[in-house]
């Protein structure tokens, strides 16, 4: 039901926003630019675009509280495990691994240290 009632908005979404575009300009709206004789016309009241958009936009808002109401009291009797084994969103790789002792990794890299502080006095690097 809730399903259905959602593509029923969407459709009296798109058909508002047609409506409304279809609608010829007069200036009027939030500004004072349009003529205030037009508005209390028997065409201007009468005119089909109008009525189609104030009842659309009508359906549209009770069919926004309505969905609202439905989706507050919906019981979900499913719920979601899949994230729950994940520690963490971002995977890391694993360490690489060490060959020889870890003393031997240490004495090599400590000439290349050296190097690099000599080529680069500015900037010290840790040992």
């Amino acid at each position: 039901m809730f399903t259905f009632l959602l593509v029923v908005q969407a459709i009296i979404a798109a058909l508002l926003v047609t409506v409304i575009l279809m609608q010829k300009s007069e200036g009027g709206g939030l500004t004072s630019g349009g003529s205030p004789s037009g508005l209390m016309s028997a065409r201007g009241a009468a005119d089909f675009l109008t009525r189609s958009t104030a009842v659309l936009a009508t359906l549209f808002v009770a069919m926004s509280i309505l969905l609202a109401v439905l989706a507050a009291t919906r019981e979900s009797t499913t719920i979601d495990t899949s994230l729950a084994g994940q520690s963490g969103a971002v995977t890391s790789a694993p360490a690489p691994q060490q060959t020889g002792a870890p003393t031997d990794n240490a004495a090599a890299a400590t000439p290349a240290n050296a190097a690099a502080t000599d080529s680069n006095s500015s900037v010290p690097l840790a040992q």
